[in-house]
């Protein structure tokens, strides 16, 4: 199982040569290099939309994920105040998927431990923990997300990853996991009870629930204090550092009671 100890201090510095997604002179992601099955998925998703691998370095570990770089097909009509359910929020390298995917990739994992990441978008945190030695399922709710996530897990050769559809309201039988994450993912109260619902039917006892959110998020607070009747909750703030702008995460650690 995972370490623990570096979540449940009470802040963490992720400044200095920790995660960087900027390109540096290595030689970028060639997509004519991607398996057959995945450069087939490639090719379909680049009729839909313009898009670019990413480079993010995690200390030893380095992701390459798809990316839509034209993002105005997506945004157009949609506005994440007025109907956040229509808005690609998927498109987006948050943050707090970051410090998570940091979090991750330097833990030492016990050989089969099986982690979910829920709501992965474009996967970051979940391919992070294949590339430390995990299992992982990476799922989202539309299968346009699987694909790019497909693509990012091929391209940055994580290791034992399998993406596959996953509605929180109407969820299908799944195996339990050891480990489960999620960053940025709780945009919709609405959402609160189903989400609760699929951790206690897939978290194996005695795992483990990592989530990161950017520490403004209003709707973490009534998340956790809904969890905290069947969680124990621990918190650490992490900074990351950027030439814009510092972002504070919170990292949260919940355990099951009992």
């Amino acid at each position: 199982m995972m370490g623990t100890a570096a979540a449940e201090g009470t802040a963490c510095n992720c400044a200095g040569p920790g995660p960087s997604h900027h390109n540096r002179s290595e030689k970028n992601m060639d997509p004519q290099t991607l398996p057959a099955e995945a450069q087939a998925v490639y090719q379909k998703i680049k009729k839909e939309y313009r898009v670019a691998f990413e480079p993010l370095e995690l200390g030893p570990v380095r992701l390459n994920l798809l990316k839509v770089t034209d993002l105005e097909p997506l945004l157009t009509g949609k506005d994440p105040l007025k109907d956040p359910s229509t808005f690609p929020f998927w498109v987006k390298l948050w943050e707090a998927a970051i410090v998570l995917a940091q979090y991750l990739a330097a833990q030492k994992f016990a050989p089969g431990t099986r982690l979910l990441e829920l709501g992965a978008g474009l996967g970051a945190p979940g391919l992070a923990a294949a590339a430390a030695g995990c299992s992982v399922t990476l799922t989202d709710y539309e299968e346009q997300i699987l694909d790019f996530e497909r693509v990012s897990a091929a391209a940055s050769k994580a290791g034992d990853v399998t993406c596959r559809m996953l509605d929180w309201k109407n969820p299908p039988p799944m195996e339990r996991f050891d480990i489960i994450v999620g960053a940025e993912i709780l945009f919709r109260e609405e959402f609160f009870a189903p989400l609760l619902q699929v951790i206690r039917g897939v978290l194996k006892p005695g795992g483990v629930v990592y989530l990161a959110h950017d520490i403004r998020r209003q709707s973490l607070r009534p998340f956790l204090e809904m969890a905290e009747a069947e969680y124990a909750i621990a918190a650490s703030k992490r900074t990351l550092r950027s030439l814009d702008e510092d972002r504070e995460i919170l990292l949260n650690r919940l355990t099951p009671r009992g």
